[in-house]
């Protein structure tokens, strides 16, 4: 796969300072980083270090002790999570989050409800510009299903209940999608998947972001990090410990020693040394 580069000439999303703390522990601590427009910029670091506490963060379910989230400029850090995600900011989750007992195009019609301006009172009479907004988030709907080749499109009656877990996985990300999102924040969403099916949704993250998307991601696999990112953050003990380019970060001593330790880092140093 041909790693893109983004042009970096317009900042979207913009965290600065955020710190906060659980009852005495320090979760995130003065984390500050910067995604542009059609990037895809993954975020890793050992367990623990506080990857997806800064996503929710980010996303509104918990409130940080100090510092700010900038999406086009606008403070985000004081909304609540719906205003968040009205403002433009869509995320997945570790532990896989659709209705089982709806359908996949169901699921996925979930997610446009930000973008819609039906009121209950148009729900119950359905005049013609409820019909053409839900006519229109439908066809959307299937579009983004077709995001994923026939993984999703043949199965979008189905329960969700019944497809298979790469494919919760697809779909929970198109309901994501449904929101048209300004930034798609994707918390690991290659974990529990073999390694075929980590290559093709490596293949669809890439393909998401060709199609206008924007892509923050959280991933423990170092495969689909270094193939598919523009740009690479590390954190660790909740603080950002380095960040660049793919290349740059892989042979970054600190990195390696947050995974490794010292001793495996001097370890792996020494086997490059004499490779």
């Amino acid at each position: 796969m041909i790693q893109h580069t983004a042009a970096r000439d317009r900042l979207l999303l913009a965290v600065r300072g955020m710190t906060v703390t659980f009852g005495g522990l320090t979760a995130v601590s003065d984390l500050s980083f910067e995604v542009y427009d059609g990037e895809i910029v993954s975020i890793i670091g050992p367990n623990g270090a506080g990857k997806t506490t800064a996503f929710n963060l980010i996303t509104g379910m918990h409130r940080a002790d100090s510092g700010s989230v900038l999406l086009e400029g606008r403070e985000l850090a004081e909304l609540p999570a719906n205003k968040i995600a009205e403002a433009g900011i869509a995320r997945t989750f570790q532990n896989i989050r659709v209705f089982p007992q709806m359908s996949v195009l169901d699921n996925v019609l979930v997610g446009a409800h930000t973008r819609l301006t039906t009121g209950p009172l148009g729900a119950i009479v359905r005049p013609p510009a409820v019909r053409r907004q839900e006519r229109e988030a439908r066809e959307r709907a299937l579009e983004l299903l077709g995001y994923f080749g026939e993984r999703l499109t043949p199965r979008r009656h189905d329960m969700a209940m019944s497809l298979s877990y790469a494919n919760r996985r697809r779909t929970e990300i198109a309901r994501a999608l449904a929101s048209q999102p300004k930034v798609l924040l994707l918390d690991e969403p290659a974990a529990g998947m073999n390694p075929s099916e980590t290559r093709e949704m490596a293949e669809q993250i890439s393909q998401i972001r060709d199609r206008g998307f924007t892509v923050l991601l959280i991933e423990h696999d170092m495969h689909v990090v270094m193939t598919i990112s523009d740009r690479v953050i590390v954190m660790d003990h909740g603080a950002k410990i380095a960040e660049g380019l793919p290349a740059d970060i892989a042979n970054n001593k600190l990195v390696i020693e947050a995974y490794l330790g010292r001793r495996g880092a001097e370890a792996e140093v020494r086997r490059r040394q004499s490779a």
